[in-house]
């Protein structure tokens, strides 16, 4: 296909944008000026891209070609400081992103808890931005308000990574003096559009100069993409949602667990491939009566036992719709010391933007619903 029939210049790779700077009769070297303009400068628009020569600019513009970032269409704001964005995307699609000005809050840098130093430093010292894959979701976990939009599509690797730029053009985030962790935790199942997640990560990493280390990608288990993901040679951390301490609990809280059951799952988390001193993490959001107790607790130890990782708590984080109930802390906090006890890191992930619809499983492009007014 000519290049010609693309025309988001935002995700193309490098060896791509070198060739259309030749095939518009340009030096190949203006392929490298669009790539440091689009990615390290974060240029919203062709004309602002002034390393190039105006000829060129309006070449590209003749030929319908735009940077075609997200448009940041509605803002909301919590009252902890937690954005999210309602990111529209050129047909008129939309996804949601979320900025958190001190982290995900739960976990400090070296994967021990944030003391409340540790967060008030964390506060101007690093922020996350969590990246939606998809509109919507495929996977139809119970519990999670993204699952009730279906799929409608992937996006793609221009739309995965500009949602990062795009928010951090909006934050006037200056890179690398400021730190930033990404998780692609949004809207959609990362494995799902394994190849444009994949080609954003490479963009985020070689153009934005955001090191894959400071990436997490979460999945729901899509056990053969987990085998490949562990034979990148640039990939982000792994976390697996588990959400459930027995294989009948977690097909009925995720039906996913029908194609590739809890053991599979397990299996090839025993054999990831993991790097020095890095963990997988394990994502367990805990349902009030249905996987909360202490039996379950007990369970996921054993489920675990022999696997080099820790466990982020997640109460849930209610919403319309959702069938289940938030657990009391006492009980999230029981579940915690099972885990620790057994020599397993575990922390209790704190729900940011909540009122805002921006907690873990709240994604919904949930507009009228909040009650908080964009900004």
């Amino acid at each position: 296909m000519s290049l010609t029939a693309v025309n988001s210049l935002f995700g193309l790779s490098l060896q791509q944008l070198t060739a259309l700077a030749l095939e518009a009769g340009e030096p190949a070297y203006r392929g490298q000026q669009m790539f440091d303009a689009l990615y390290l400068q974060r240029a919203a628009e062709v004309d602002r891209i002034w390393t190039l020569p105006k000829h060129f600019r309006t070449w590209l513009q003749g030929h319908e070609w735009s940077v075609d970032l997200p448009r940041v269409q509605r803002k909301f704001v919590s009252v902890d400081g937690t954005e999210r964005y309602l990111m529209e995307l050129r047909d008129g699609e939309s996804v949601e992103t979320v900025w958190m000005p001190d982290g995900d809050g739960g976990e400090s840098e070296d994967g021990t808890e944030a003391g409340e130093e540790e967060s008030q430093y964390a506060a101007w010292r690093r922020a996350t931005i969590c990246i939606s894959s998809q509109v919507g979701c495929a996977v139809n976990c119970q519990f999670c308000l993204t699952a009730l939009l279906g799929v409608k599509r992937n996006l793609t690797a221009g739309e995965i990574a500009g949602q990062v730029a795009a928010v951090l053009n909006d934050q006037k985030v200056a890179l690398p003096q400021q730190r930033i962790n990404l998780v692609f935790m949004g809207m959609g199942e990362p494995f799902l559009n394994y190849e444009n997640f994949m080609k954003a990560v490479l963009l985020l990493v070689e153009g934005l100069g955001i090191a894959a280390s400071r990436m997490t990608v979460s999945t729901a288990g899509i056990v053969p993409r987990i085998h490949d993901f562990g034979l990148e040679a640039v990939r982000p951390k792994l976390a697996i949602s588990l959400n459930a301490s027995n294989e009948a609990l977690r097909t009925q809280l995720m039906p996913l667990n029908k194609k590739w059951s809890l053991q599979e799952l397990l299996g090839a988390a025993r054999d990831f491939p993991l790097r020095p001193r890095e963990r997988l993490t394990f994502e367990y959001v805990l349902l009030r009566e249905v996987n909360d107790s202490v039996q379950h607790a007990r369970e996921t130890v054993e489920l675990l036992r022999g696997i080099r990782a820790k466990v982020n708590l997640i109460a849930l984080n209610p919403g319309p719709e959702l069938p289940f109930g938030t657990p009391a802390e006492e009980q999230v906090l029981a579940f915690q010391a099972i885990l620790k006890s057994a020599g397993i890191p575990a922390f209790v992930r704190r729900p940011r933007g909540r009122d805002i619809y921006a907690a873990c499983g709240q994604l919904k492009r949930t507009v009228e619903e909040t009650g908080v007014g964009p900004k």
